[in-house]
């Protein structure tokens, strides 16, 4: 069953690994904040839009903290109302991150491309494979857990292809920031820990992913 101890301890090193990058990028993200920028979240992204010929995909400021995305489906760059109006280096940052996702769209980098398409498939697996292993432990059902291995793997799958998506719009931010002279190379260093300290998080929710998965494939193997 989930409450069991050893599940507990079998993900323990993936909880750890998330507590400390939460804590890293709200630190790195609170200086960053404090480092002025010479333009706002909004006007870097569009820098970098415009630059790159996306004229097409707009801009919208959103609740929430650290709610920026990019929406592939409408073509449209969200930013957190912070990110979005504040002239700070994290602010640009996290607007370049995003604007890199839209690069990514416009040139059909293969991995996002694979990401969006398995979306769906993620989606189910996220909504129903945990009730499939749960009953599957619980009522000693092999058939029924395999299932729901199957369909967490697709959890996994998104995770994992996931990483070089995002690790990779970090690098098209960084490019960008320096190349349109957004922020001077000396700054960098504070937008390079924020969005390193976020990559972390992304490396964390994959390992939890793998580690859960693990644990569900030893609990159905032992159950033969």
């Amino acid at each position: 069953m989930i409450f069991d101890p050893v599940y507990f301890l079998f993900l323990a090193p993936a909880f750890l690994l998330a507590m400390w990058a939460q804590f890293r990028i709200k630190a790195t993200y609170a200086d960053a904040q404090k480092r002025p920028a010479p333009l706002s979240g909004a006007a870097a992204a569009r820098h970098i839009l415009d630059s790159a010929g996306l004229h097409d995909v707009e801009i919208e400021q959103v609740p929430g903290h650290l709610s920026d995305h990019y929406d592939p489906r409408h073509k449209v760059l969200r930013l957190s109302t912070a990110n979005y109006q504040s002239r700070s280096l994290a602010a640009v940052g996290i607007a370049a991150h995003e604007a890199g996702h839209a690069l990514q769209d416009a040139r059909n980098y293969a991995p996002l491309v694979i990401r969006n398409a398995a979306v769906p498939a993620a989606n189910f697996g996220t909504n129903f494979s945990f009730i499939l292993l749960i009953i599957g432990l619980i009522a000693n059902l092999p058939a029924l857990l395999w299932v729901g291995i199957g369909l967490f793997s697709c959890v996994v799958f998104f995770q994992v292809i996931n990483l070089p998506v995002e690790f990779n719009a970090s690098t098209r931010a960084k490019q960008q920031l320096v190349a349109l002279g957004i922020v001077a190379e000396h700054d960098m260093v504070y937008v390079r820990r924020v969005l390193n300290a976020a990559a972390w998080t992304y490396v964390a929710a994959t390992l939890q992913a793998i580690l859960t998965l693990l644990y569900f494939i030893m609990r159905a193997t032992d159950r033969r």
